[in-house]
C-alpha cells in the first residue's frame, strides 16, 4: 500500500485504532478523523509514523462545510486520496416504534446516513481522479433484516448502505470500489461473541486487494 492514502473515520475508537496500525504496518499513509484531538493526538505518538505520512483532523462530520474543509486538509497534505474508512457510528435501541422518541430517530440517522452523506460528497470526487479507490463503511444486518426494537437503529444503517451501494453503482468502471461488511457486534474484549475487530480488518484488508477489484456493491456477511 506504499503511496496509498487511507481516510479514517471513527479512528480513536478500537476498531478504528486496529485499522490505522494495521494500514500504517502496510505502507499506507494515515488521514485520521476523530472529534477528539486529544486522543487523534495520542494515537499518532503510538504509530509514531513520519510526518509525512500521518494528518489528524478533528472534524465535525454533521457539519458539511467542515467535513469538505477536511477533504481540502487532505489533500493539501498528501495531494491525493485514495481510500475512505468509515468507522464512525452509534446505536440505540431497546423499544418498540411507539415507544422510540423522535430525537432517537433523528440521532441514529444523524450519526449513519448524514455523516455517510457529507464524508461522500466530499470525498468521492478525490477518489475519482485516481482511476484506483477504496470505500468501505461497517453495518449491520439489521440494515436489511430489522428486528422488533430496533427500528431506529436500522433505520439508520439501512440509509448509510444504500448511500454506499448507490456510489458503488456511480463507480462502475472507474477502478474505484465501495463495499459494506455487516457485522452484528463487533468483540472488542475477546469474549468470543460477535466479530472481533481483527476478522473485520482482515476484510478490509481483501477489499483492498488486487483480487477483490471486481467487489463492488456487495454486503459482506461478517457475522457467522
Amino acid at each position: 500500500m506504499n503511496n496509498r492514502v487511507v481516510v479514517i473515520t471513527g479512528a480513536t475508537g478500537g476498531l478504528g485504532q486496529l485499522a490505522a496500525r494495521t494500514f500504517a504496518e502496510q505502507g499506507a499513509s494515515l488521514a485520521l478523523f476523530s472529534t477528539d484531538q486529544e486522543k487523534l493526538d495520542t494515537l499518532a505518538k503510538e504509530l509514531n509514523l513520519p510526518n509525512d505520512r500521518i494528518l489528524t483532523h478533528a472534524a465535525d462530520l454533521l457539519n458539511a462545510d467542515a467535513v469538505r474543509g477536511s477533504t481540502e486538509a487532505v489533500s493539501v497534505k498528501f495531494g491525493r486520496v485514495d481510500a475512505l474508512i468509515h468507522l464512525v457510528g452509534g446505536w440505540t435501541g431497546g423499544k418498540t416504534l411507539k415507544e422510540t422518541v423522535v430525537d432517537d430517530f433523528a440521532f441514529m440517522l444523524d450519526q449513519h446516513a448524514w455523516t455517510t452523506i457529507h464524508l461522500l460528497r466530499a470525498f468521492s470526487p478525490k477518489l475519482a481522479e485516481n482511476g484506483w479507490g477504496r470505500v468501505i463503511a461497517v453495518s449491520s444486518p439489521f440494515a436489511t433484516k430489522p428486528s422488533a426494537t430496533m427500528g431506529a437503529y436500522a433505520l439508520g444503517k439501512a440509509a448509510q448502505e444504500t448511500l454506499v451501494l448507490t456510489l458503488a453503482d456511480e463507480f462502475v468502471g472507474t477502478g474505484v470500489t465501495a463495499n459494506v461488511i455487516q457485522v452484528k457486534s463487533i468483540d472488542v474484549k475477546g469474549s468470543g461473541k460477535g466479530t472481533s475487530p481483527q476478522e473485520i480488518v482482515s476484510a478490509m484488508l481483501y477489499l483492498f486487494s488486487d483480487t477483490a477489484s471486481k467487489v463492488n456493491g456487495a454486503r459482506i456477511p461478517l457475522y457467522g
